[in-house]
């Protein structure tokens, strides 16, 4: 397939390195690099280990009393923080 391609400065000084240190022409340094990043892409489809939830124990205060609690503590600031 014949197509034409806009490439970035940096990506085609990167594919004329290659063609100079290989010797192979600038297509087929196109098609292996891209051939490459592409396989590679579908490689990445490996299943990944999946955190699973662990218990932190229950909660070691009543979270249905926090304003009591504030205001228990005597902290008017965290009182009216509470309240809204």
């Amino acid at each position: 397939m014949r197509t034409t391609l806009t490439l970035d400065d940096d990506v085609a000084m990167l594919l004329n390195r290659s063609v100079q240190e290989t010797g192979q022409s600038f297509k087929e340094v196109v098609n292996r690099v891209l051939r490459t990043g592409l396989l590679a892409g579908e490689s990445s489809s490996v299943p990944r280990s999946i955190p699973q939830p662990r218990s932190m124990g229950g909660a070691r205060v009543d979270l249905d009393q926090a304003l009591s609690l504030a205001e228990g503590l005597s902290d008017d600031d965290i009182t009216s923080q509470l309240r809204g």
